[in-house]
């Protein structure tokens, strides 16, 4: 049977990853109003990656044998200054995410539940990954600062994005 502090925890992890879908959905409302379709779909992908990342958590404890029970998502921020702006807070997310995932590891350690620390190895490696990509649209960013011509090729191939 999982650890009641495991099964709390991970739950407040479903409420993040939600989170994280609503804030990536309220950026890309943001960005298609904009006329910016590209970075719109970027985020519309991100955001339904951290739909299965929520899923993924909750299918976990279900498996576990917990009873999963939901607390209010938080309304995200709507409006942002500049896609630079809001990529820069798509990059504080992510590593805010690493963060919880992190403790997530630890706790699960402290607590000698090995099944569980098995489970976030993928969500470690996955964390990786989306700061990396945050980080390097960030970049991007900030390279191309206002020109109009380097926001339309990046906006181009924010959009060629699957999923």
């Amino acid at each position: 049977m999982i650890g009641k502090n495991i099964v709390k925890e991970l739950t407040a992890q479903i409420n993040a990853e939600l989170y994280s879908a609503y804030l990536y959905l309220a950026m890309a409302s943001w960005f298609e109003h904009a006329n910016w379709g590209g970075f719109a779909k970027w985020l519309g992908a991100q955001a339904k990656e951290e739909m299965g990342h929520a899923l993924k958590f909750y299918k976990y404890l279900n498996d576990r044998g917990a009873h999963v029970t939901f607390d209010a998502i938080k309304a995200p921020q709507n409006e942002w200054k500049d896609p630079l702006d809001a990529f820069k807070a798509v990059a504080k997310h992510e590593a805010y995410i690493t963060a919880r995932i992190l403790k997530l590891v630890a706790l699960a350690t402290k607590e000698n539940d090995t099944a569980s620390q098995i489970f976030l190895q993928w969500f470690v490696t996955e964390q990786i990954e989306e700061e990396k990509h945050a980080d390097e649209i960030v970049r991007m960013l900030d390279l191309i600062k206002n020109s109009v011509h380097g926001l339309f090729m990046l906006n181009a191939q924010l959009g060629k994005r699957e999923g």
